[in-house]
């Protein structure tokens, strides 16, 4: 998809914006999450452990839901949008185990853009989805303000 005026956003609702690369989910991208938030539960990082219980370790679900901005990067091209921040998200669902060794991929639609306050509410619907599974690893609705003028910086 080319790029958007962000005046003319709100008009691509209900459409598909794009469908990210695959990323693999390595036990490495697992630890350092691990790390960084602290949570060490086995079925994420005790690699033999959770093979003998589950098969093998699984992403945490929050490392999978965090995944969204960096999967979704370039996905959608808006002019006239000085910047953006995250509103939060209105729904998340963790439908699926990612195991570690995976691949994962970032579909996205837009579900609404509309004004609020100075700028524009986005809503995405995001949907993680797993390569060779039928159901996806996530599926979020994800908010973002998006303001008006010249890009910042």
């Amino acid at each position: 998809m080319g790029p958007v005026e962000l005046k003319d956003l709100g008009g691509l609702a209900g459409q598909e914006i794009g469908v990210s690369d695959w990323l693999e989910i390595t036990q490495e991208r697992v630890n350092q999450f691990a790390d960084a938030t602290g949570d060490h539960q086995w079925i994420h990082v005790d690699v033999e452990r959770a093979t003998g219980a589950i098969g093998g370790t699984i992403a945490h679900g929050y490392l999978v839901l965090s995944l969204i901005p960096f999967l979704g990067q370039g996905m959608l091209q808006l002019n006239g949008v000085a910047y953006a921040l995250n509103y939060g998200t209105d729904k998340v669902r963790f439908t699926n185990m990612v195991r570690v060794g995976k691949r994962v991929r970032l579909r996205q639609k837009l579900v609404s853009a509309e004004p609020k306050g100075m700028g524009v509410l986005m809503k995405m619907e995001c949907t993680i989805e797993i390569e060779g599974e039928a159901k996806p690893g996530c599926v979020a609705e994800t908010l973002a303000m998006l303001y008006p003028g010249a890009p910042v910086g």
